[in-house]
């Protein structure tokens, strides 16, 4: 399976929709997943995984924290 219009890109596993700009992610799977790490999401609201390649999106109308 690949992405309408690019048939060389597949799309990510999974998608987490968050409140938050700031986001952790294990792989889900306990002793089966990954080491966290901590991912913030990008100017174009989203970011990837670089283990399980799970994408968090921003939830449209929420706003990035101030840190």
């Amino acid at each position: 399976m690949s992405m309408p219009g690019n048939p060389n890109v597949m799309p990510p596993p999974e998608v987490v929709t968050v409140e938050t700009d700031r986001v952790a992610c294990d792989g889900g799977g306990g002793a089966l997943g990954h080491p966290r790490v901590y991912l913030s999401v990008g100017a174009n609201g989203q970011v990837d995984c670089p283990y399980c390649d799970r994408r968090f999106v921003l939830k449209a109308g929420a706003h990035a924290a101030a840190h």
